[in-house]
C-alpha cells in the first residue's frame, strides 16, 4: 500500500513540477527577448516530456536499464494509442500538412533509428551521440520549416500559457516588475526540485509494486510509469481537443514522441550504457512503431483523426496493457 503512495505521491510531484518548469521558462524566455518561434519549439514543444527525462535518466544512473527503457518506449505508446486516442473520440483532430510531412514522418523515423541502434541489445554512448545528434537536425530542419512558411509556433505558445493560466498581463507583468522575474526564476528552480523528487519517490514505489505484483521492472516501466510520466502530455492534449485546438493536441504528441525517443534516451545513455530488455526488442518496440505507423495512415487518409479511429486506438491500447500483463508478466 505504501509503494501506491510513493508511486501517485511522485506522479503528483512530477506533474507539478512540470507545470512549474514550463511556466517559469516561459517567463524567463520573454524577459531574455527569446523569440517566440524558438521558445515555442524548445521549451513548450519539450516542456511536457521533463518527467520522463528525470525518471529515465534517475532510472540509468540507480541501475534500473528495465524502468529506463519501458518509461521512454511505454510513453510513446500510451501518447499515440491513449492519449491521441481519448482526444479524437472528444472531437476529431486536424492536421496541417506541414506537421504531417515533417513531425509524423519524424516519429516514424524515430522509432526505426531506435530499432537499429538497439539490435545488439543495448544503448551505447556512441548510440547515444547518434540518437542526439539526430534531435539536433530535427530541431533544425523544424525551425526552418517553420519559418519558411511563415508559421511561428507562437499560437502554440499562446495554448500553452493558457492552459497554464498564465495570462496576457502576467506576462506583461513578468517583463517588467522584478518581483515578478524572481518568482519565475523561482518557477523555474523549484519545478525542476520537484521533477527530481518526485522522479526518486515515483521509483521507489514502482520498484515496490513490481516485486509486489511478481512482475519485472520492464512492466512496470512500460505501463504505470509511463503512462505517469505522460500525464502531462494528457492534461495539455484533452484541454485542447475541449478547445478544438487539434494542432496542440497533436503537435504536442508528435513532438512529445521525437524527444523521448532521441533526446531522453540519448541523455540518459550517454550518462550511463544501457541494456535492453528482450521483451522490448521483440514486443514493445513493434507496438510503438506499429502506433506511428497507424497514426501517420489515419491521419493521411483525411488529414484528421475521427471518433472512430480515436477509439480504435483506445482500444489498441488496452489490448496491449492486456498482453503485457497476461504474456509478457516478467
Amino acid at each position: 500500500m505504501l509503494d501506491v503512495f510513493y508511486l501517485v505521491l511522485g506522479i503528483g510531484l512530477l506533474t507539478v513540477g512540470g507545470n512549474f518548469l514550463i511556466r517559469g521558462a516561459l517567463g524567463i524566455s520573454k524577459r531574455a527577448g527569446i523569440s517566440p518561434l524558438l521558445t515555442g519549439l524548445v521549451i513548450v514543444g519539450f516542456g511536457t516530456s521533463m518527467p520522463e527525462l528525470v525518471v529515465s535518466v534517475g532510472a540509468a544512473l540507480s541501475g534500473q536499464p528495465d524502468i529506463a527503457i519501458g518509461n521512454v518506449v511505454g510513453s510513446n505508446i500510451a501518447n499515440i494509442l491513449l492519449v491521441l486516442g481519448l482526444c479524437a473520440a472528444i472531437t476529431p483532430l486536424f492536421i496541417s500538412p506541414l506537421s504531417l510531412r515533417r513531425d509524423a514522418v519524424a516519429v516514424m523515423a524515430s522509432s526505426c533509428l531506435f530499432m537499429l541502434i538497439v539490435l545488439d541489445g543495448s544503448l551505447s554512448w556512441i548510440d547515444a551521440t547518434i540518437l542526439l545528434s539526430s534531435l539536433v537536425g530535427y530541431l533544425i530542419w523544424a525551425y526552418r520549416t517553420e519559418k519558411k512558411a511563415n508559421m511561428p509556433l507562437a499560437h502554440v505558445l499562446e495554448d500553452k500559457i493558457t492552459e497554464d493560466e498564465i495570462t496576457e498581463e502576467e506576462t506583461t507583468e513578468i517583463a517588467v516588475k522584478p518581483k515578478a522575474i524572481i518568482w519565475t526564476v523561482a518557477e523555474t528552480i523549484g519545478g525542476l526540485a520537484l521533477l527530481i523528487a518526485g522522479s526518486q519517490i515515483l521509483l521507489k514505489g514502482a520498484v515496490g509494486i513490481a516485486i509486489g505484483l511478481g512482475v519485472s521492472e520492464a512492466v512496470i516501466g512500460l505501463t504505470l510509469v509511463a503512462v505517469g510520466t505522460s500525464l502531462p502530455e494528457l492534461t495539455i492534449s484533452v484541454i485542447a481537443a475541449f478547445r478544438k485546438q487539434a494542432d496542440v493536441a497533436i503537435g504536442n504528441i508528435l513532438g512529445s514522441n521525437i524527444f523521448n525517443l532521441l533526446g531522453i534516451l540519448g541523455v540518459s545513455a550517454i550518462l550511463q550504457p544501457i541494456a535492453v530488455a528482450g521483451r522490448v526488442i521483440g514486443f514493445d518496440q513493434w507496438v510503438m512503431l506499429g502506433s506511428s505507423i497507424l497514426l501517420y495512415l489515419f491521419l493521411l487518409s483525411g488529414r484528421k483523426l475521427s471518433r472512430v479511429e480515436g477509439s480504435l486506438l483506445l482500444l489498441g491500447y488496452f489490448a496491449y496493457i492486456a498482453v503485457s500483463y497476461i504474456y509478457f508478466p516478467n
